[in-house]
């Protein structure tokens, strides 16, 4: 009640004066939240270096040459369970030991070796290990770094679709 006798008293053009600062403030607090959101989700990698599935696929199928060196930087039990037929695996990148022999078997590459990277061990966007291994490929300089995008998982991006699978070591 007294909210409402403060603003008849005060007239229409406060009443508005002081909608107006609300929204702004609103305003300046929900842009603050998206450019935090945004910082957080950021990938290390530009667009210009994913790959998706099927061109993958057709690399591989096509003997696309050449075919580039293909690294499975996710959990073993995962890759003994299926992988992409001749992904090689070189540690759990998200592991400092799985990191360790990811590099140590890298350091022995040419720096202009093409790589694809990848895991598919949970959804794309949380996935702890293919950001640990791009970034620390980039960083011993390989320049021709790929990363093959799984938003679900292995199992529903690639196996599912019926691209070519390998089992085992």
């Amino acid at each position: 009640m007294f909210l409402f006798r403060l603003f008849r008293s005060a007239g229409l053009a406060f009443v508005l004066w002081l909608i107006f600062l609300l929204a702004l403030a609103l305003s300046c607090f929900r842009v603050k939240i998206a450019s935090g959101d945004e910082k957080k989700s950021a990938d290390p990698w530009p667009s210009s270096q994913t790959l998706q599935p099927a061109q993958l696929a057709k690399m591989l199928t096509d003997k696309y040459p050449p075919v580039p060196a293909v690294v499975f930087v996710g959990f073993r039990s995962l890759y003994v369970g299926g992988h992409v037929p001749d992904a090689i695996f070189h540690g759990t990148a998200s592991t400092e030991q799985g990191l360790a022999e990811l590099k140590s078997w890298a350091a022995r590459l040419a720096r202009s070796t093409e790589l694809v990277i990848y895991c598919g061990c949970c959804p794309f966007d949380k996935c702890p290990n293919i950001r640990p291994a791009y970034t620390a490929l980039t960083s011993m300089g390989f320049k021709n770094v790929r990363v093959l995008v799984l938003p679900t998982s292995f199992a529903v991006d690639w196996a599912d679709e019926g691209y070519p699978l390998q089992k085992g070591m």
